[in-house]
């Protein structure tokens, strides 16, 4: 049976062409899917060094600091009082970047590529939906 230049496309070749696309919109999924986890881990990653780099900054400012700001404040106040002062700032600064830190593990956790995922399913809702008609 041979085919006219106006005539309907066969059932055969709908099916060929469906079949292509869908295995196109997978693999552009897929590919968003990809890209969507790459950035999430990244976010882990920076979360994770924050965190790392909070605890180091409170180790060595602990360390370095406290001798000459209790040394420093001992001049005007009793030695004592001092070192909770000196010892109390330095926790806040390592629990605002604690907090940091939090904030960007957040973001990356569930792993999951969202927007790739919607993609999909709208996809499938537009495929059900053409397939109704």
């Amino acid at each position: 049976m041979s085919k006219t230049a106006n005539a309907e496309p066969t059932t055969g070749e709908l099916v060929a062409q469906l079949s292509e696309q869908v295995s196109r919109l997978v693999k552009d999924e897929m590919r968003l899917a990809q890209a969507e986890l790459k950035e999430k881990g990244k976010r882990a990653g920076i979360g994770a060094g924050a965190l790392g780099a909070s605890g180091v900054l409170a180790l060595y400012g602990l360390a370095a600091l406290i001798a000459g700001l209790v040394l420093l404040l001992a001049l005007g106040l009793a030695p004592w009082l001092s070192a909770v002062i000196v010892g109390a700032g330095l926790l806040l600064i390592a629990g605002v970047l604690a907090l940091i830190g939090k904030r960007q593990v957040a973001k990356a956790v569930p792993p999951v590529p969202e927007h790739a995922m919607a993609n999909v399913r709208e996809d499938i809702a537009t495929l059900k939906e053409g397939a109704a008609r």
